[in-house]
């Protein structure tokens, strides 16, 4: 059974920094595509970045390009997503999943998903 566990979210500041963690468990998180989502509350989930299995393509929302920044490391089974210059409007859960497609698709076409991590930007 894949299960995905999301850690590293918390209340920061306008203009602060944090860091998610994704973990997977009971899978090779190599043979994934890994994505992160957000939602905010009263909003449907969207996208925010992803990654192809070796790391070497990536994709990211516009409104958060140039400020978030997605990595992996497969030999420890969790992809990162550092966000930089929060912005009140970036809070949200953030939802991590995994494709086993090998296609980065900005869609929730996603096979595992994570219970989500809360983010709270302040202003």
């Amino acid at each position: 059974q894949v299960q995905l566990v999301e850690s590293g979210g918390g209340l920061v500041q306008t203009g602060g920094s944090l860091r998610l963690s994704c973990t997977t468990t009971g899978g090779t998180q190599s043979t994934y595509v890994m994505g992160w989502f957000r939602q905010a509350p009263g909003k449907e989930r969207e996208f925010v970045a992803a990654i192809s299995r070796g790391g070497g393509r990536t994709g990211y929302a516009d409104s958060v390009k140039g400020r978030f920044t997605i990595s992996r490391d497969n030999a420890k089974n969790t992809v990162y997503l550092q966000m930089n210059s929060l912005k009140p409007e970036d809070t949200a859960v953030y939802y991590c999943a995994a494709r086993i497609s090998g296609v980065i698709v900005i869609t929730t076409a996603y096979d595992y998903w994570g219970q989500g991590t809360q983010v709270t930007v302040s202003s």
